[in-house]
């Protein structure tokens, strides 16, 4: 069984939906500290043909508590301005019709509690682009929680009886693929090829929120994106 683990993030870039993707499970590792300027709150997606950062406004922030410690601002304002930042921006795209109306469930969730809110933004994802990957959130799962790191990723893994793990090329140089195979898991990396696709008729910006891939690809088209990716 292939299992991934990977923080909460709002509206993450394609990357992310690789990896849940290619996993028979996927951990939402919503008990670990919460990460300042990081992508757990805040992504980008295409507006005048640049690149814009947006965000969720958080509560007493602080990098000592945990990510489902952490509570959005109460405040709904945030909400419709951003659902009118992404309107504005897309309304000509050539699927905006069938995106917008999920963007608008996404951000219009009734949830304070931030791991909970991204829990149900990366469900509704997944089930709008057919990716039947089973979702955990890792406070769920009874392990040892006095580990830390790889050691805490190896402890999650022989929970689940996985015996493959797939992580994220960024966390290349975190992980031992011995420390891995002394447990019977094979530790793989997820690294993604170059995606490129039509936005309007402007230069290409890669990388944006996966709000900028579905609304200017298909769900098939974009299933296809997902499969553009190299194990390592």
């Amino acid at each position: 069984m292939k299992v991934s683990i990977m923080q909460p993030y709002f509206f993450p870039y394609i990357g992310y939906f690789q990896l849940i993707a290619n996993s028979d499970v996927f951990v939402i590792y919503d008990d670990v500290n919460f990460i300042k300027k990081g992508w757990i709150n805040r992504n980008s997606i295409l507006v005048n043909n640049t690149s814009y950062l947006f965000s969720m406004p958080l509560q007493n922030v602080s990098q000592n508590k945990l990510i489902n410690e952490i509570f959005i601002s109460d405040l709904d304002k945030w909400k419709m301005d951003l659902l009118k930042t992404i309107s504005s921006s897309y309304k000509k795209a050539p699927f905006y019709q069938d995106v917008y109306p999920l963007i608008e469930k996404i951000i219009s969730f009734d949830e304070l509690n931030l791991a909970i809110y991204i829990q149900n933004s990366i469900q509704n994802l997944c089930a709008y682009l057919n990716i039947n990957t089973k979702l955990i959130m890792s406070s769920e799962i009874v392990k040892n929680n006095g580990l830390k790191g790889e050691n805490k990723i190896i402890d999650i893994c022989l929970q689940l009886g996985a015996n493959q793990y797939v992580n994220a090329i960024g966390g290349f140089e975190l992980y031992t693929k011995e420390n891995f195979r002394v447990k019977n898991i094979d530790l793989k990396f997820i690294k993604s090829e170059d995606i490129v696709y039509q936005q309007f008729k402007n230069e290409f910006k890669p990388w944006l929120s996966i709000i900028d891939v579905i609304m200017f690809n298909s769900v098939e088209d974009t299933r296809m994106l997902l499969n553009k990716f190299e194990l390592i």
